[in-house]
Order: structure tokens, then C-alpha cells, then sequence
């Protein structure tokens, strides 16, 4: 459909997960390759960069290594399911007072800088918090767990704390009883419950500098392909989000970028960003997170890759988390303007209307400096716009492959239509 983009997997089969649906892997073995030309010549790009832009930092990234269906043992996953419910603000005054207040199986692909619309260098400001809001759908049971081969051209098609023993006085120590509350309990009940599980490394920002926007590219994808068979071992490909966020009157938001941008500057596209490592590991300074340090926070993890796609909402568009329904992940698109980095995608609604939304960007949040303009265009427009469209050629590759996405998982002929 379009060169720019593919979609390397999408949750079709269920019309979206859920974050109790998906799970994380962590492991340094999904860690970019190293070899001593590629770091030197990463260390020569970045050292360039900095001179020229000094407000530049190197944070670190969660790595995109792969993704795998799980439970295959399972039946075939329901054909009926629904969209999210966006919760409703806490009433209409709240709405009105934020806007009077407001103020400025394996699947592989083998600072204010804004260097690409899923800005990799950016230090978010706010922090991420949690959304309580929950959607109206129907829990899959599975899908296939078969491995998949890579999926790198097809844009119209993809795949679907210690409990302490008390000890009597003859030492018979009590037998340990798992917390079902703690993060044991939620471990085990995920292992049971998730479809997806994503494979996370650790990468970094001056990395995918020098190799994903590297004029060395191809050199680097064929040695990858050649000496590890993997033609991305060698890049960075730090992992993005988006959000097609629809509102209470059936609209999609799109924001025209800055013209000041590095990348698609003047473009259209949806709120993203990034999950941020250093919100896993407080109090760790950037240059010293490593996968020893997040051993164990696979849980944290998942939690700030899904609330970290309503935080960049909250940050560019200026709405209350309280208006955004819990996000649903649509599947995962590759951007190949950037060595085909990829970004997950995801749905929200939001319960305000799209004239509420203007009201409240125009306002400025703490992001606002990304973008210049708020567009709006009809969900079911957005279902049949395709590379013959004229707003098509406005669009960013991040938001070609939400909205890509977002008509193979809201399309599906045996669900539910939106609403």
C-alpha cells in the first residue's frame, strides 16, 4: 500500500488486546549486536550530532527485538468482541474547568529535539500515570502460538516484597502461600492469560542515531542477515507508540507537526512518543540503566509501554487522563523511513467531543510546541482512506501505519462496527 510503512503484526482476530492480554519478555539477548566498526562509526555520528545540537541527551530505549503468540493450546478466540468505552470525565464541570484553567509467533524485523514523530530523544516532562478507566470487551481466549517468518513489505495484510515465614518453637516452618495480590500472583496469572508477549531489549538514543538514521544502513542489514541472520541485529530499533484516539462524537484526531521538527516537519500525525525506561527505574540516573537493573519489572514495563501512549495524549492534545479509556493495542507497524523502527499502535476513546478536544489544545499543554495545528477527520472516513486520498500525502509514516492498523483490526468483518 505504501512503501514508507508494513505492519509486521496486527490483534485482528480479536479486534485489539488489552494490557491483561500481553506480556514482556526482558532479556540482554534481545539486545542490538555489537561490532567495532558500527560502534565507532556510532560514536563519530553522535559526536557530530552534539556539536551541532549540544541540548541533546542519550537516554536510554526499550529495544524491539521480536513478538510471539502464546497459549496455543487454546481454542479459537471468540468472533465477537467490542470497542472501548471512554470513562466519562467526573462530570461536565470538570470538563469545562480544565478548559477555563487550563494552562499552556516470532514476529522479527530481521530534549525537545523531535528528531522523528515517534521523538526518541525526548525527555518527558510529566510523569506517566496510570488511567482507571475500563473498556467494554470481550476477553479473547487465543490464537495460534505457531512461529511466524518475518514480515517486512506486506502493508495490507500481516497476522493476526519477601513473605517472611514464621518458624514454631521445633523449626516446623509454615509452607510459603503465594500472594495472589502481589507481583507473583500477577506473573502467574499473566503467563495464563496472555496472547501476546513482546521480546524487549535495551537500546539506547545515540545507537538508534547512528543506525537506524545511519547512511550505513544496508551495509548493516546485510551483515546482520549474513553473520546473525537477522538483518535489524545490528540497529537499534527502539520501540515507539501511537494513539488513534477517536472522541465522544466519532472524530480522529490528527496534529499537523512543527515546522521546526528534524523529521516530517509540516505532517500529519497521530499523538505518540515512547515508553521510557528511567519510569521503570526510579531513581537510576539514564547511563546507568541496564537489564540487570530491570530484572524482574516485566510488569512495570508492560504498564509503561500502555500508559505511556495516554500520557503522550495527555502531553500533546492537553486531555485529562480521566477522559481517555484504557488503550488497546491494535498491532505493531514499521516505519521504513527509519530502517523499519517499530512502534506500537493503539486505540482510544476519549469522552469528550471533538470541539471540546480544540478547546482544550488550543490551550497548549506541556508538548505543545510539537505540533502547530489540531485536525479532525470522521472514524469512518479513517476506515476507507487509502494511498489515493489526498490527505494521504500529508500523513507521516507513524500515522500511515496506525491508521493502516486500525482498518485491518476495526474492520473485521465479525465484529462488532465501532461505536
Amino acid at each position: 500500500m505504501d512503501p514508507e510503512v508494513s505492519v509486521l503484526l496486527h490483534c485482528g482476530t480479536w479486534r485489539g488486546l488489552r494490557e491483561d492480554q500481553v506480556q514482556v519478555e526482558l532479556s540482554s539477548r534481545f539486545n542490538r549486536h555489537s561490532v567495532p566498526e558500527a560502534e565507532t562509526h556510532i560514536q563519530s555520528l553522535w559526536e557530530e550530532r552534539i556539536a551541532r545540537e549540544p541540548w541533546l541527551f542519550n537516554g536510554a530505549k526499550f529495544r524491539f527485538h521480536s513478538a510471539k503468540w502464546t497459549n496455543p493450546q487454546h481454542p479459537t478466540p471468540p468472533a465477537t468482541t467490542t470497542t472501548p468505552t471512554a470513562r466519562p470525565c467526573d462530570d461536565t464541570k470538570s470538563v469545562q474547568d480544565h478548559v477555563d484553567k487550563a494552562t499552556p509467533d516470532t514476529f522479527t524485523h530481521t530534549p525537545h529535539s523531535c528528531c522523528c514523530p515517534r521523538d526518541t530523544g525526548h525527555n518527558k516532562t510529566a510523569a506517566h500515570s496510570q488511567h482507571d478507566a475500563q473498556p467494554s470487551i470481550v476477553a479473547p481466549t487465543s490464537h495460534s502460538g505457531d512461529r511466524i517468518n518475518p514480515v517486512v513489505t506486506s502493508t495490507g495484510t500481516g497476522v493476526n516484597g519477601d513473605r517472611e515465614n514464621g518458624s514454631s518453637p521445633v523449626s516446623v516452618k509454615s509452607a510459603p502461600v503465594e500472594d495472589e495480590s502481589g507481583d507473583a500472583g500477577r506473573k502467574r496469572k499473566r503467563r495464563e492469560t496472555a496472547l501476546l508477549s513482546l521480546q524487549l531489549g535495551l537500546t539506547c538514543y545515540k545507537d538508534y542515531l547512528g543506525t537506524n538514521w545511519s547512511e550505513s544502513v544496508p551495509e548493516l542489514q546485510e551483515k546482520g542477515r549474513a553473520q546473525l541472520g537477522d538483518e535489524q541485529a545490528l540497529l537499534a530499533q527502539p520501540l515507539g507508540v501511537g494513539a488513534v484516539m477517536a472522541t465522544a462524537d466519532g472524530q480522529v484526531v490528527l496534529l499537523r507537526r512543527s515546522l521546526k521538527v528534524a523529521e516530517a516537519a509540516g505532517q500529519l500525525d497521530i499523538p505518540g512518543g515512547h515508553p521510557e525506561p528511567k519510569a521503570v527505574c526510579k531513581g537510576i540516573s539514564e547511563d546507568q540503566i541496564t537489564m540487570e537493573t530491570m530484572q524482574g519489572q516485566e510488569e512495570a514495563v508492560l504498564t509503561e509501554i500502555f500508559s505511556s501512549v495516554l500520557a503522550e495524549i495527555r502531553d500533546e492534545v492537553n486531555i485529562p487522563l480521566s477522559c481517555l479509556s484504557e488503550p488497546i493495542l491494535l498491532g505493531i507497524a514499521l516505519n521504513h523511513t527509519s530502517a523499519g523502527r517499530p512502534s506500537a499502535e493503539f486505540y482510544v476513546r476519549c469522552s469528550l467531543t471533538a470541539e471540546q478536544v480544540k478547546a482544550t489544545y488550543t490551550l497548549g499543554g506541556p508538548e505543545a510546541n510539537e505540533s502547530t495545528d489540531i485536525v479532525f477527520l470522521k472514524e469512518t472516513e479513517l476506515l476507507s482512506l487509502n494511498n489515493s486520498s489526498p490527505l494521504w500525502l500529508e500523513l507521516c509514516p507513524s500515522a500511515k501505519g496506525a491508521i493502516i492498523l486500525h482498518q485491518l483490526v476495526m474492520s473485521t468483518k465479525t465484529s462488532a462496527p465501532p461505536r
